[in-house]
């Protein structure tokens, strides 16, 4: 018997609407098979900018470190279990979405995380990465004790990634880099007022038929990740590899005012570092 109810309980937990947390999108509106049409679609979001980051960082990437590839890499999976868990809402996929965010997460910390900043009982990034993964799978088991506190516990790593880019831009005043935090931070927190006013103001957006919040922050979300990933990413190669006169350009056109940020690499000469 105990069998056939742990076998029950696990196909409830991939069953429709099985998740406790619903969106303020009206449900099967545009397919009765798909939950929440528009959230659904806007997570392919993340399958169209995932690829180009990928490429753009790569001189980077091959320069610094290969493993700084696999955040992008994983972000394609937080943009499949996204549209997977909105098609569903179900606990499976939510439980896969918001993971997925955090493991995400978890290799950032590891590859980007700035040395001067560790605890001073570690003494070098493999240390500071094991710490990080330690950390991530407790996290990952302690997440299904209360699953509606998750997706509020990984915005606070936002927070937190906020005020290290705070700490790390104290002495920069290159405006070019200036300016990439401030659109970094002025997308994140557009992205999260979006989330916020979606999850809080469901009754008023309601009343003036325009439920797609939560459809809008996706998008709004994975440039953010562009932006501030190569943010990041820019300092960490100032401080980690200086002699390869790391700098900003835009894709597709350096000279547009919006664009996907990307690192270049100028020189094979040791230098300064400049911020």
């Amino acid at each position: 018997m105990g069998g056939v109810y742990s076998s029950e309980k696990m196909a409830g937990a991939f069953s429709y609407e099985s998740s406790e947390i619903d969106w303020c999108e009206d449900n099967y509106r545009h397919s009765e098979h798909v939950v929440e049409y528009f959230n659904t679609i806007s997570s392919f979001f993340f399958f169209i900018i995932s690829p180009i980051m990928l490429y753009l960082l790569h001189p980077y990437a091959k320069e610094r470190n290969l493993a700084i590839h696999l955040v992008w890499f994983m972000m394609i999976f937080v943009g499949l279990f996204s549209a997977y868990f909105h098609m569903t809402l179900s606990f499976v996929g939510q439980m896969l979405d918001e993971l997925s965010i955090l493991w995400v997460l978890a290799v950032g910390y590891a590859v980007w995380f700035p040395r001067r900043l560790f605890p001073s009982f570690i003494k070098d990034r493999s240390t500071f990465s094991s710490l990080v993964l330690v950390v991530t799978v407790v996290t990952t088991l302690s997440s299904f004790v209360k699953p509606t506190a998750n997706a509020y516990a990984l915005n606070c790593f936002g927070l937190h990634l906020l005020y290290v880019l705070g700490v790390e831009m104290r002495c920069c005043n290159d405006q070019k880099v200036l300016r990439l935090a401030k659109l970094s931070v002025a997308l994140w927190v557009l992205a999260i007022s979006c989330w916020i006013s979606d999850r809080f103001g469901c009754s008023f957006w309601q009343r003036l038929n325009f439920c797609y919040l939560h459809g809008i922050w996706h998008i709004l979300i994975v440039i953010a990740v562009a932006y501030g990933s190569t943010l990041i990413a820019y300092l960490d190669a100032n401080y980690e590899i200086p002699y390869s006169l790391p700098g900003l350009q835009y894709w597709p056109c350096d000279k547009w005012a919006v664009g996907l940020p990307h690192i270049v690499l100028k020189g094979t000469t040791k230098t300064l570092k400049r911020c």
